[in-house]
């Protein structure tokens, strides 16, 4: 059986290594390298990296094509439209990190986190022309409890390793039911701001957006980005914060600088 993998983000890398233990892929697609940083230097997807690191050949077209014939495409976090022409070509499973059809869309970690959710999960189904919403190979859920973004994708990035060794081979499909169904919008600027009115609402905000976007708030007349937080009878404290143009430090060293 020839595999593609189709991938981008740090959760794409994550798969790519975790599913390569077991899998041989024969050819990674990622995007295009692109301004990162501070600097706005020119840098490789996290994919690419991976990809380079298991010495899997690597394609970046600026469109999704398949440079060669496989029987499966396993795409995460890709973040390109892929054409009918191309699903037609191949079977391409998507590694959506939501218990689906909840949650479909650009931002299903941060916005189960947002919400509150107990739990959520990784569904593997087919691609199909419609926004996540093809029938489903494999759904399994975890409890979210107080992890961040950061631990949810973890989690998210070693299940998925796990269904897809699992399906590869001959995947079953169940539709996707329409009830339930959600769309988790991408992050937006007004999503990172913190209102610390609502301490519940200002904690899950802290752990949706770590560690890879970061919400802030204002300390003493100083924009600050919270990184991480806790709720200690029903108030919100920070814990690592972040204030404009500087390092990372604890809220008491924040505090102490203030002082």
């Amino acid at each position: 059986m020839k595999v593609a993998f189709a991938g981008t983000a740090p959760l794409a890398a994550d798969v790519l290594e975790r599913l390569a233990e077991s899998q041989p892929i024969d050819y990674v697609l990622t995007r295009p390298d692109a301004p990162r940083g501070r600097g706005r230097h020119s840098g490789p997807p996290p994919a690419k990296v991976a990809a380079e690191r298991l010495g899997i050949p690597v394609h970046q077209p600026e469109r999704p094509a398949l440079p060669e014939p496989v029987d499966r495409v396993v795409v995460c976090a890709y973040g390109l439209y892929i054409p009918p022409r191309l699903l037609e070509q191949s079977l391409w499973l998507n590694v959506h990190p939501s218990l689906l059809p909840r949650w479909r869309g650009a931002a299903p970690v941060e916005r189960a986190i947002l919400a509150g959710d107990a739990e959520t999960g990784v569904t593997i189904h087919r691609t199909v022309a419609e926004l996540d919403a093809g029938p489903i190979a494999a759904k399994d859920a975890f409890a979210i409890g107080e992890l961040d973004a950061g631990g949810v994708y973890g989690r998210a990035g070693e299940l998925a390793a796990q269904q897809l060794a699992s399906v590869l081979p001959d995947p079953q499909f169940t539709p996707q039911p329409e009830d339930g169904a959600t769309y988790a919008e991408k992050i937006a600027p007004a999503d990172r701001e913190l209102h610390l009115d609502d301490p519940v609402d200002a904690w899950r905000r802290v752990r949706a957006l770590s560690p890879h976007i970061g919400a802030w708030t204002t300390f003493h007349d100083r924009r600050v980005t919270v990184w991480a937080a806790r709720l200690e009878g029903g108030v919100f404290v920070p814990e690592v914060v972040q204030p404009e143009g500087r390092r990372r430090m604890s809220y008491e060293e924040f505090l102490r600088g203030v002082r």
